[in-house]
C-alpha cells in the first residue's frame, strides 16, 4: 500500500478535494464534545493551507435519513467552528455538498482559503454501494449506479487534486472515498497525513513487528472477531482475549457462564478457534461478576463456575496479573476492544488497568497501536492517551485492516 502523499503535490492556486473523517460527537447544544478527530487531521490542513491550496473538505456525521431540514442535528455547521478555531483562521461552510450553492463557494475561493461542505450522507448515493449487499444479485441496480456516478461526478467538479484522510472510512467504497478520486486525473490523487502514519503504524505492526509481539482484543461478539484471530495467529506470539466473548469461549470449553452475553450458536467456532490457537491464545482465567450491569452494582470475582443468577462484567485480578505479565514483555502490542462493560462503574477496571499497563510498556520502548473505537475511549478516560504510540481513528477500518482485508479507497490512489 506505498502511495503518494500530500507532501508530493504542489498545491499553489489549485483546488485540493480533501475527505476528512470529521464524524465527531455532538451534544444537545451542537456543540463537538469531542474533538480528537478534528485535531488528527489538522497537519494534512494545514500542510494544503500553508502551501497556498485551495481547501475544500468534505466529511460525512452520523447517519442522518437524507432530508437536511428534519436531520438539522447532522449538519457539520458545528464541526466548521470548531476546526476553524483550532486551525486559527476562518473555515467557510455551505449548507450543500453539490448544487449551484457549493460550486459558487469553491469558485470564490482563494489561496489558502478552507471551505467545508455539508454532509456528505444528506445524499443517499454516498452510501448507496451498500444497498447493493440487499440486491439478489448483490449489484446495484441500473437507476442505482447512474446515481452513483452522477453524484461523483457533481463532487469531483469541485477539485484538481484528491487527498484522502479518513481513515475510518477507508473500509468502504462510498462515491467520495472511491468512485471521486477515480475521476480526479492521475499524479493527483494521494493520502494525507494521518491515513499514511494509520497505514504506518498497522502495517508495520503485522509485517515486522518488534517481538514479542502481543494483540489484546475484546469485545462482545467472537463472531466479529473471528477473521482477526485468524489472521493474527499466523503473525503474533500471543493473543490475549477479553469482554463478553470470553463466555463464548467459556462455554465452548463446558463452563458455565451464568446470565453472561454468550453466542451459543458459535460454540463449535470457538472450539475451532482454541484448536487451532494453541498456547498462542490466552483467556482470562477470572472475572468479576454482578447480578446485573447496573451502576454501583454489588460484585463478585469468580475463578469457577458462574452460578446461573450472575453475569461476568469484567476481568479479574488473577487475569489482570497474567496479561500484565505478558504485556510488560512485550514489544508490538495491539489493542482492540475492551476487556470488560467499562462504560459502567465499577466494571471499568480491567479495561482501563490494561491501558495502564500499555502505557508503562510504551514507555519502556514498546510500540502500542489502539484500535479506535471503545479502546481508544478507554485509553482517553484512563489518562494515558499521550503516553501510547497510536491511536487509531478507525475502529471498523482497524479491525478490517487486521484481518488483513484491502482497502480499495487506498488501492484507487497514484501508487508512490
Amino acid at each position: 500500500m506505498a502511495k503518494k502523499s500530500v507532501r508530493d503535490l504542489n498545491v499553489r492556486g489549485r483546488r485540493v478535494l480533501i475527505r476528512a473523517d470529521l464524524n465527531v460527537p455532538l451534544d444537545k447544544q451542537q456543540s463537538v464534545t469531542d474533538d480528537r478527530r478534528i485535531r488528527m487531521f489538522l497537519p494534512t490542513l494545514q500542510h494544503v493551507v500553508c502551501g497556498g491550496g485551495r481547501a475544500i473538505v468534505m466529511s460525512h456525521l452520523g447517519r442522518p435519513t437524507g432530508d437536511p431540514a428534519q436531520d438539522a442535528k447532522y449538519s457539520l455547521r458545528p464541526v466548521a467552528d470548531r476546526l476553524s478555531q483550532l486551525l486559527g483562521k476562518p473555515v467557510a461552510f455551505v449548507p450543500a455538498c453539490v448544487g449551484p450553492a457549493a460550486s459558487e463557494a469553491v469558485r470564490k475561493l482563494q489561496d489558502g482559503d478552507v471551505l467545508l461542505l455539508e454532509n456528505l450522507r444528506f445524499h443517499a448515493a454516498e452510501t448507496i454501494i451498500d444497498e447493493a449487499k440487499k440486491n439478489p444479485d448483490r449489484k446495484l441496480t441500473p437507476q442505482q449506479e447512474a446515481l452513483r456516478q452522477e453524484f461523483a461526478r457533481r463532487l469531483a467538479a469541485h477539485g484538481e487534486m484528491y487527498v484522502n484522510d479518513a481513515f475510518g472510512t477507508c473500509h468502504r467504497k462510498h462515491v467520495s472515498m472511491y468512485d471521486v478520486p477515480a475521476l480526479i486525473p492521475p499524479g493527483n490523487r494521494v493520502q494525507g497525513f494521518l491515513v499514511e502514519k494509520e497505514l504506518k503504524y498497522l502495517g508495520e505492526a503485522l509485517e515486522s513487528p518488534k517481538r514479542p509481539f502481543v494483540a489484546v482484543l475484546g469485545g462482545a461478539k467472537v463472531s466479529d472477531k473471528i477473521g482477526v484471530i485468524q489472521n493474527l495467529l499466523q503473525r503474533v506470539d500471543h493473543i490475549l482475549i477479553g469482554g463478553a466473548m470470553t463466555f463464548t469461549f467459556w462455554m465452548a470449553l463446558g463452563r458455565t457462564v451464568g446470565k453472561s452475553l454468550c453466542e451459543q450458536d458459535k460454540l463449535d467456532l470457538a472450539r475451532r478457534l482454541l484448536d487451532q490457537a494453541g498456547p498462542k491464545l490466552h483467556l482470562p482465567v477470572d472475572c468479576v461478576a454482578a447480578p446485573e450491569l447496573r451502576e454501583g452494582e454489588t460484585t463478585t470475582v469468580v475463578a469457577g463456575e458462574l452460578p446461573p443468577e450472575l453475569m461476568g462484567l469484567d476481568v479479574g485480578p488473577k487475569t489482570l496479573e497474567e496479561f500484565g505479565g505478558l504485556i510488560g514483555a512485550a514489544k508490538t502490542i495491539v489493542w482492540n476492544g475492551p476487556l470488560g462493560a467499562f462504560e459502567t462503574r465499577p466494571f471499568e477496571t480491567g479495561t482501563f488497568a490494561l491501558a495502564r499497563m500499555i502505557a508503562d510498556a510504551t514507555d519502556r520502548g514498546a510500540v502500542s497501536v489502539i484500535g479506535g473505537g471503545d479502546s481508544a475511549a478507554a485509553v482517553e478516560q484512563a489518562g494515558v492517551a499521550d503516553r501510547v504510540t497510536h491511536i487509531s481513528t478507525g475502529g471498523g477500518a482497524s479491525l478490517e485492516f487486521l484481518e488483513g482485508k484491502r482497502f480499495g479507497p487506498i488501492e484507487v490512489l497514484d501508487d508512490a
